[in-house]
């Protein structure tokens, strides 16, 4: 005996119209907890975004000095953390680091934590940009008697960025993502919320499928269109459109 098709969705319906007003009235009562961990994730990023844009900066310079004690601080730099766990190096500058009197407050100790990490794979960025720029643009810069810095300030750097952008691009993302870790050092993020309501309520899939969601949507309409945008920038700005 066949089924009516459309008996089948008579009886489908009500039960995905209950499901979402469920979903709705989960929203409506935890909305709160969702917008601030959301805000604290943010700030994480924006921080973490900072501190791993300085850091890869200064360490993918460091790798290219002539002196060989500085491109030493820069590899060892480089290779512990990115031959490191991020979540291990939480735990360090949180747990361990106020043991030999270096002690952060966690929201302090997550976003630095988390732009030192994401720095070290940016360092690797920053110096094949640099080097990937010609080498008659090098030496142009030196027959118009420009010093080191106003060379790289001037002439290499807009050049490389034009390079590094759609990779850093990629960077940007993960350094979103490796901001759910700092719950577990009990900043009070996105993650660190989502746990609670879901430990509270034991609804797993409206919980997390919401954390989800936020975080698809933050890096697919904020972080990849912003980065998209700074490429057409840098593009026209040297010629490159």
């Amino acid at each position: 005996m066949s089924i009516d098709p459309v008996t089948q969705w008579r009886d489908v319906l009500p039960k995905w119209r209950l499901t979402l007003m469920s979903y709705l009235e989960f929203l409506a009562t935890y909305s709160d907890r969702f917008i601030d961990g959301t805000l604290v994730t943010l700030g994480q990023f924006g921080l973490a975004v900072l501190v791993a844009t300085a850091a890869a900066l200064v360490s993918g310079l460091m790798k290219m000095a002539h002196s060989k004690p500085v491109r030493a601080i820069a590899v060892g730099y480089i290779e512990i953390f990115r031959g490191t766990s991020l979540l291990v190096q939480l735990y360090w500058f949180y747990f361990v680091l106020p043991l030999f009197g270096f002690s952060m407050e966690k929201f302090t100790a997550g976003f630095v934590t988390v732009g030192l990490c994401y720095g070290a794979y940016g360092a690797e960025l920053v110096r094949g940009s640099i080097q990937s720029v010609p080498r008659g643009q090098w030496e142009a810069a030196l027959a118009l008697n420009m010093t080191p810095a106003q060379r790289m300030r001037r002439v290499i750097l807009p050049q490389a960025l034009v390079t590094i952008l759609p990779p850093w691009g990629n960077l940007m993302v993960e350094i979103l993502k490796g901001t759910a870790l700092v719950a577990l050092i009990s900043v009070a993020d996105l993650m660190f919320e989502t746990r609670q309501i879901n430990n509270n309520t034991y609804l797993s899939a409206q919980a997390f499928g919401t954390a989800l969601i936020i975080y698809y949507i933050f890096a697919r309409f904020m972080v990849t269109p912003t980065m998209r945008w700074l490429e057409r920038v840098m593009a026209r700005k040297i010629g490159r459109s």
